[in-house]
């Protein structure tokens, strides 16, 4: 199978990097500044096994490549607020023998969040979802880094919206073969939902800096419970904290030192967007839907996305800041 990866950032270009180092064959698809340093210089690949230039084929989409193959994986890699654009784009092109990509190629969600893979599936005949556990970190254009070791990251892969199937097994098997545990799961939204548990942390991280601090681990701590409630009311079944650790504890260990995560980059790197409104904003929706009040969760998205369009930089409130905030939010319920 050849992998077309949608959006070669952290972590789609970590995962085209690796698979390109293990045979499996591989595409980068990039835009801008991005694509003209990967064509230029190759990709910039940093692991804990140190630095490699990839020279990977690269795309700015289906046209570049022509038909596409019977073979091809299409790996969405981009942000959720950038799915649309991206399927929309993908599902049309067509492939030799016949037909659309829509039609007869397996695209595989790689997002935080849930919401991909319901944007996929109005598209996508056949949708695949990816927990992914893959601390990385995009900053300058052609580089990426992923640091963790003694795997890169665990991806844990299972059909959408439940199940497994022959495409699923070859995906995982490619995917261990370049340095990842890639476990087959029939629910896997239910760890990519348990996933989203940490993710809604990311607009605290990305408004109030990286840096650990008790007051932005209670603030943390107070959206998960919104988000449990919300799940609960809802129904949605979740992975447990002890089934996240007992498949990650002593195989994902970063390196020393504190990092920023996908939407502090996001900030860092001034695209003017950032995924608040697919994670902090799918709690909030949860609870607007089952009648579960979310403040906080409605705090840290608002917060981010005024990050996002004013362009201000990462870390850049206090958390003492952000915590009146959403202590207003509490009192105005």
């Amino acid at each position: 199978m050849r992998y077309i990866i949608i959006g070669a950032g952290a972590i789609g270009a970590t995962i085209g990097g690796r698979l390109a180092e293990s045979g499996t064959e591989s595409v980068l698809v990039a835009r801008g500044p991005h694509a003209a340093a990967l064509r230029a210089n190759g990709l910039r690949l940093t692991t804990a096994d140190g630095t490699r230039v990839h020279r990977l084929p690269v795309a700015e989409g289906p046209a570049d490549l022509g038909e596409l193959r019977p073979d091809d994986v299409l790996v969405l890699a981009v942000k959720t607020q950038d799915a649309v654009t991206a399927l929309d784009t993908w599902a049309a092109a067509e492939v030799a023998g016949g037909g659309t990509a829509a039609q007869r190629l397996p695209v595989v969600c790689t997002q935080n969040g849930v919401e991909a893979e319901r944007l996929a599936l109005r598209r996508f005949d056949r949708v695949y979802g990816v927990c992914v556990w893959l601390p990385s970190s995009f900053l300058e254009p052609g580089a990426v880094e992923a640091l963790c070791a003694p795997l890169t990251g665990m991806l844990h892969v299972g059909r959408y919206p439940s199940g497994t199937d022959v495409t699923a097994g070859r995906i995982a098997e490619d995917l261990a073969k370049a340095g990842f545990e890639a476990p087959v799961v029939e629910d896997v939204m239910r760890w990519k939902y348990g996933k989203l548990l940490h993710n809604v942390a990311n607009a605290i991280q990305a408004t109030t800096g990286p840096e650990p601090h008790p007051a932005k681990a209670l603030l943390a701590a107070r959206a998960v419970a919104e988000a449990r409630a919300a799940f609960a009311a809802a129904g949605i079944p979740v992975v447990t904290d002890a089934e996240q650790s007992a498949a990650r504890d002593g195989k994902i260990v970063p390196p020393p030192g504190v990092r920023g995560g996908s939407s502090w980059q996001s900030l860092r790197r001034g695209t003017g967007t950032v995924e608040a409104d697919y994670l902090n904003g799918e709690i909030s929706l949860l609870g607007r839907l089952h009648g579960v009040p979310t403040p906080v969760n409605d705090t840290l998205r608002h917060a981010a996305n005024i990050f996002a369009r004013e362009g201000l930089p990462p870390g850049a409130m206090s958390i003492a800041d952000l915590t009146v905030l959403a202590d207003e939010a509490v009192t105005r319920r």
